[in-house]
């Protein structure tokens, strides 16, 4: 099978090496990122996208045809609305583009972030259901 007709992945390993190589070292990077920030974070397939869970949804990365996209949950992108200025963003995503730098620090923090938040809403539920 052609690796660029391939839609159902099993593994993220397997997402990365089904892109082009030239997205390769930088889709490695952003999970490292992601791992780096969450190390207690699942990995999964969702989407048919490689994306992470940690008490709940937190992130998600896919390589375009322009730009890398970065997907979280839309009350995430509004905390960080004026530190990302400098990309394009839709309702949940971050694009990046293919020739710029991926920024790490802030995308630690956004991840962060994220565990926090997830983290704080579980212990919320679990306090509601002990009433």
């Amino acid at each position: 099978m052609d690796k660029s007709t391939k839609t159902q992945f099993a593994t993220v390993d397997e997402y990365i090496a089904s892109q082009p190589e030239s997205t390769h070292a930088t889709l490695q990077q952003i999970r490292q990122i992601i791992r780096q920030a969450a190390p207690d974070a699942e990995e999964i397939i969702s989407y048919q996208m490689p994306g992470y869970r940690s008490d709940g949804k937190l992130i998600w990365f896919a390589a375009a045809k322009h730009h890398y996209g970065i997907y979280v949950v839309p009350a995430i992108l509004k905390e960080f609305k004026e530190r990302l200025s400098a990309y394009t963003m839709t309702k949940s995503a971050i694009h990046i583009p293919l020739d710029a730098p991926i920024p790490t620090d802030l995308l630690t923090e956004i991840v962060q972030y994220g565990v926090r938040k997830n983290r704080t809403l579980k212990l919320m539920q679990e306090q509601a259901k002990k009433r």
